[in-house]
């Protein structure tokens, strides 16, 4: 390995150390694979890393599908490798081990390895790619190529995407290229935009959380491509997207830094959008360009995978559900302030469907200050891309911290499933999101939330204290006070104003018994409609007559079993509604059984 003083990435040193004590010969990079990683003075992709980590060897060798064995350089002249293509990968590996015992001090690095080591059942991989996994475990164990310098590296993008049998041998060493860390990206961002003050570096990287090197470099550096937009020209096209706005020429020179690489109708996009995006509290317009980039670059990366949420609203705005809020306003507190043992790891919303738990958990992240990642649908047909998905969000969520990962149906993603319906995938997700979601330093970093009407069918051991430590029950208005409370936030939402005396809104809401907030919010509407051509207030008669219209569409028995789930998941039952309260857990129990056997 070289000895040479330059500056390498923390994972080259645990490698290069774990080699020379012995420990094994045989290494899988995953993770970061495809980021630039600090060399020296510079900053390089993988390659070129593992090209300069190699440099003392006698010869460095790469095996890749595409190209087969292939000489990146060697101190000796070898014998020419035409032909070998044509004898596949049994003949590629059959010359690399060759090559090893005959060669001492030989490097194999092979990039894309899922490629060629791919994750399935052994029964479903082909001859020559069990022969591969064997042989490979076989080197790993073999002493005359531990003795003879050799060294093979194997870099994959997820250790799911890798056959089982080489991670389960002790002798084979996985080594995480984790996304990098505040300081990491500070140091870069100096690299890449030496003309950021000390205070701008550390507040993009604060802001770059969740990225990469490479698309942080893309953000803040000017890579001078011929396609796109110098710093200079990207100044001046700004400055006239901002007119004669104030403080034009200073904005515009903080815009052009940002906006490496983009053309002019993505900066027009972003610095002047036809419809403007809302601010966060106390953000500057350069950090919520930056912002916006990023999102752009993760949903792009996790296409499908995740959607960022961006709530509007606080607390505030929610009608009704006052010991939910209560309990949610403390959490809010905790996080904002960094009160690590007060922090829950994670919250779970039980309720009817319409309940209201969606829109209350977006106003609890704007109310907290937290960034929200809804995962969306990450299950894939092909093997092993379910668990690699994942991977992906969990490895992106753990950077991204203090972040709160949103999962809706909860029940659908992680569900019990039978072992035989999809091969063990839904029992390894499960498993995996378990040991993410108890990691002690995810407190007051990684906040859990998942929002069901269904938790009897979540896994029993994912909803325990120390991975869903708060459990909310959310159910429809109890008390025509309550149904006003939620029309007259509802109508503030939507722009309205509701004429009427307080009586006469007691009165109004009394046929509403029984109704979602979802069925709340479409009667508003249908009142709405009625007026939209007369002004922006209802009156009492108005809103009557849309209640007398409108027909909610109600399985009554679906929606008492699923209060009752909700009511036997609560954490308090000081939160249920007065008619819950008195119940035991053997009453509740036994009307869930009656309404089993009605639905079903």
């Amino acid at each position: 390995m070289s000895a040479e003083p330059i500056k390498m990435p923390a994972w080259a040193d645990i490698l290069r150390e774990r080699y020379l004590a012995g420990e094994a010969n045989v290494f899988v990079l995953h993770g970061n694979v495809f980021d630039s990683y600090p060399l020296g003075k510079d900053y390089a992709a993988l390659p070129r890393v593992l090209d300069s980590m190699l440099a003392k060897k006698d010869s460095l060798l790469e095996l890749s599908l595409a190209q087969g064995v292939r000489i990146v350089r060697s101190q000796r002249a070898l014998p020419s490798l035409d032909g070998l293509q044509e004898k596949g990968l049994g003949g590629a590996l059959q010359y690399l081990e060759s090559h090893m015992r005959t060669h001492h001090n030989t490097a194999v690095v092979v990039p894309y390895a899922e490629t060629l080591f791919p994750a399935a059942e052994t029964h479903h991989l082909s001859f020559e790619e069990r022969a591969a996994v064997t042989t490979l475990h076989r080197w790993s164990l073999d002493e005359a190529l531990g003795r003879s310098d050799a060294i093979i590296i194997l870099v994959a993008e997820t250790l799911t995407s890798l056959a089982p049998a080489l991670l389960s041998n002790p002798r084979i060493i996985a080594i995480d290229l984790g996304l990098p860390d505040e300081a990491a990206r500070t140091e870069a961002i100096a690299q890449f935009a030496p003309a950021l003050s000390a205070e701008q570096r550390t507040r993009i990287a604060e802001q770059t959380a969740g990225l990469r090197l490479v698309q942080i470099s893309s953000i803040v550096s000017d890579h001078g491509r011929a396609d796109g937009l110098d710093e200079a020209a990207r100044r001046s096209y700004i400055a006239g997207l901002l007119g004669d706005s104030p403080d034009a020429a200073s904005r515009a020179q903080e815009f052009a830094r940002v906006t490496a690489g983009m053309s002019r109708q993505a900066i027009r996009a972003l610095i002047a959008p036809a419809t403007p995006e809302e601010h966060e509290e106390g953000e500057d317009e350069v950090m919520a360009v930056i912002r916006r980039r990023k999102r752009e670059i993760l949903e792009k990366e996790c296409s499908g995978l995740i959607e960022f949420i961006e709530p509007r609203h606080g607390l505030e705005v929610v009608g009704g559900n006052g010991a939910i809020k209560t309990e949610l306003a403390r959490v809010a507190k905790a996080l904002r302030e960094g009160d690590i043992r007060r922090a829950p790891m994670g919250l779970l919303a039980v309720g009817p469907m319409g309940s209201g738990k969606t829109f209350v958990i977006k106003a609890f992240l704007k109310e907290a200050g937290l960034n929200g990642v809804m995962l969306k649908n990450f299950r894939s047909q092909w093997v092993g891309a379910t668990e690699s998905n994942l991977e992906r969000v969990l490895a992106m969520v753990k950077v991204m911290g203090p972040v709160a990962l949103v999962i809706d149906e909860g029940d659908r993603s992680f569900g019990s499933r039978s072992e035989d319906s999809d091969g063990g995938t839904s029992s390894r997700v499960i498993a995996r999101l378990k040991t993410f979601m108890s990691e002690p330093e995810n407190r007051g970093r990684v906040l859990f939330i998942m929002m069901t009407n269904r938790p009897d069918k979540l896994d029993i051991d994912i909803k325990r204290p120390g991975r869903l430590d708060v459990k909310l029950p959310f159910f429809y208005a109890q008390t025509d006070a309550e149904r006003v409370e939620i029309v007259g936030a509802l109508l503030a939402r939507h722009g309205m104003a509701w004429v009427a005396t307080d009586a006469q809104r007691l009165q109004a809401c009394t046929p509403l018994a029984g109704y979602s907030n979802a069925d709340l919010e479409a009667v508003v509407l249908l009142a709405a409609a009625s007026v939209s051509d007369q002004g922006s207030s209802i009156s009492a008669e108005q809103f009557e007559q849309a209640v007398a219209d409108f027909m909610p569409p109600q399985d009554r028995n679906m929606v008492r079993y699923m209060e009752l789930l909700a009511a036997l998941e609560c954490s308090r039952r000081s939160w249920l509604p007065a008619h819950l309260q008195d119940l035991s857990t053997e009453a509740m129990q036994a009307q869930l059984l009656q309404l089993q056997h009605i639905i079903h």
